[in-house]
């Protein structure tokens, strides 16, 4: 045995020290997962709601807060009307509306119109939707800073 050294090991009588047990927390992994599911929500909040192409016009209107149970129909340039992200045949929009499962109170309406499209358009489709009975409808649009 060296001179003053002390060992523990192997003596008789003398105390055993033991090892602290670990307090930290390691946050490096929180932290990762936490980064992943923040980009992960970043990506999927700025997808649009509906696939189909439409350039809107623009519009100081208040927005309009989204239901769950709101059914979002398209208009794009060339006149073609989608309910949701399915093409409806020419001249069948009344057997469309007609096949939507409604529940009970119609839902809402979400009408989306590319600005470049003939106001008769659109006014055909409105027109459609209320022999249909769907009377809740909001026009989409743009964001705009100008007023007109």
């Amino acid at each position: 045995m060296g001179m003053g050294m002390s060992s523990s090991r192997g003596r008789k009588g003398s105390k055993r020290t033991r090892r602290a047990a670990m307090a930290d927390i390691n946050v490096t992994p929180l932290v990762d997962v936490m980064l992943v599911l923040l980009i992960i929500f970043m990506v999927t909040v700025t997808l649009p709601a509906v696939g189909v192409p439409v350039e809107l016009p623009e519009s100081r209107a208040a927005p309009v807060e989204e239901q769950p149970d709101q059914i979002t129909i398209s208009i794009d340039r060339q006149g073609t009307v989608y309910i949701e992200e399915d093409a409806v045949p020419a001249g069948g929009l009344a057997d469309a509306l007609a096949a939507l499962d409604r529940g009970g109170e119609p839902p809402l309406i979400v009408l989306r119109g590319d600005r470049s499209l003939d106001y008769g358009r659109v006014m055909q489709v409105m027109g459609e939707l209320g022999r249909a009975g769907f009377t809740s409808i909001s026009l989409v649009t743009e964001g705009s800073v100008t007023a007109p």
